[in-house]
């Protein structure tokens, strides 16, 4: 199915071919004939899938340039929304719609100018609504109303904001809610405000054939050596590593300059202009190693990542989907790795409890200790790097050849013959030869080192991992 065979005009195809796009993906072929019918929209699609061009292809073959506001795009953050518009204008260059960008922590009035003249407000939802509250907005034709990252919106806060702004909508306004996943909380919003939605489904996650996923199992104050000896010695070009919080973000990107890795951050409480920075140079292979908190795992237009490290895990399982789906885009190879310590267990459980997906376990090689320091002052004028309240990443006496007591859970653990056991996640582990044997997280291991998890099959399963043995 080529874009010339959807119904959509002469203008629009020509500008997303200028753009390489010209084949639509399956969220694209699913959800764009559904909203040019008018229908209220629930799309459901991995990241990088293509969803921006799943809404926006037929927000603006809808539009009438010059009839005053007809469209309303929100997004959870200010990075996300430039990108969603800039997007707009390239798919609508030949349509010349006016886009207005409306986002926090910049001044109002450029944004009041921009707006008067819009056909389409792509906006974070606080500063939607201040400028609705100060009246420099209103919303008589607005005939669409895009929740992009719908979920995302919930899980900020946002709910309260984005019940406010769709109660000045006209009530016969279609709804489209985008996301990779879509939580329980939306069906308040569906409930309430959509017209018989119709949901598009495609792949939630990246399929196994273009992303690899691995696990290293890891004492925690061991993480930041092996994180350090994977990048020196894995085979990477342009990788991205998640932490959880911003203070770990804080205190790891310091602590990787200081051991050699030219990596910078972004986070939440960065500036605007600064994470906007952050992301161009990245995307223009000024630097390789971007060390990020979950603002990067959303919906932003990273490229060419071809490895993900996850250095320990959200709480949110449908965290794990977002950050692995910021590699193995548009069809290419991408390997997601997660050292795992034992106070990531139970998340770990919740994300095969939720998703079918296969992770293999690697085991864990020898590496050098390295010190982590807990503050890095870095002074990059005179070159320099001073550090306080240091500590050392002591190696621990863990026997890195597998010889350790297994665990099972749920399923059937048989004996190795190089003093080791398998894990079972709901499936049966059989032996190994080779002093390692395998997990299973619901299916079935061969004995190979490297450990396959696949979705429980319903057997029971204990929520709760134990210390493994030495």
């Amino acid at each position: 199915m080529l874009f010339e065979n959807v119904k959509i005009s002469k203008e629009i195809s020509k500008a997303l071919e200028e753009e390489g796009i010209v084949n639509p993906t399956k969220i694209q072929e699913m959800a764009i004939p559904l909203i040019l019918e008018g229908k209220d929209v629930i799309g459901m699609s991995y990241t990088g899938s293509g969803k921006t061009v799943a809404f926006g292809v037929p927000v603006i073959e809808n539009i009438k340039p010059g009839k005053g506001l007809q469209v309303i795009i929100m997004s959870p953050v200010r990075e996300l929304a430039v990108q969603i518009a800039n997007e707009l204008k390239k798919f609508s260059r030949y349509k010349k719609c006016n886009i207005a960008t409306v986002y926090g922590g910049v001044s109002l009035d450029p944004q009041v100018r921009e707006m008067r003249k819009a056909d389409i407000v792509v906006s974070t939802p606080g500063r939607l609504l201040d400028h609705l509250q100060r009246g420099n907005i209103k919303f008589p034709d607005v005939n669409c109303f895009v929740l992009d990252e719908a979920d995302k919106m919930v899980e900020m806060g946002f709910i309260e904001d984005i019940e406010r702004i769709l109660s000045q909508t006209p009530n016969e306004r279609q709804i489209l809610l985008f996301g990779a996943t879509i939580s329980s909380e939306i069906e308040h919003i569906k409930n309430a405000h959509m017209n018989n939605p119709v949901v598009a489904e495609a792949d939630k996650h990246v399929k196994q054939e273009f992303l690899e996923q691995y696990y290293y199992n890891v004492p925690h104050n061991q993480k930041f050596s092996l994180l350090v000896h994977l990048l020196k010695t894995e085979a990477t070009d342009r990788v991205m590593i998640f932490c959880s919080s911003r203070s770990t973000v804080e205190m790891l990107t310091p602590n990787l300059r200081a051991n050699g890795i030219k990596a910078e951050m972004i986070h939440g409480k960065m500036s605007q202009n600064k994470r906007l920075t952050t992301i161009e140079r990245f995307n223009k292979d000024k630097l390789n190693v971007l060390v990020a908190s979950a603002v990067a795992a959303r919906g932003l237009d990273i490229k060419g990542v071809t490895h993900v490290f996850n250095y320990d895990l959200s709480r949110d399982p449908q965290e794990y989907i977002h950050r692995i789906g910021r590699t193995a885009r548009a069809g290419e190879q991408g390997k997601a790795i997660t050292l795992l310590s034992d106070r990531d267990y139970d998340v770990f459980n919740h994300i095969f409890d939720r998703f079918d997906l296969e992770i293999n376990e690697i085991e864990v090689p020898k590496f050098p200790q390295l010190r982590f320091e807990a503050r890095i002052r870095e002074d990059r004028s005179e070159g320099t790097r001073r550090r306080y309240s240091g500590h050392r990443d002591p190696r621990g006496h863990r026997n890195q050849h597998g010889h350790h007591s297994g665990r099972s859970y749920g399923g059937r653990s048989s004996g190795s013959s190089n003093g080791s056991q398998g894990r079972s996640y709901g499936g049966r582990s059989g032996g190994s030869s080779g002093g390692n044997s395998g997990r299973s997280y619901g299916g079935n291991s061969g004995g190979s080192r490297s450990r396959s998890m696949s979705r429980p099959s319903g057997q029971h399963r204990s929520r709760e991992m134990t210390r493994r043995s030495d």
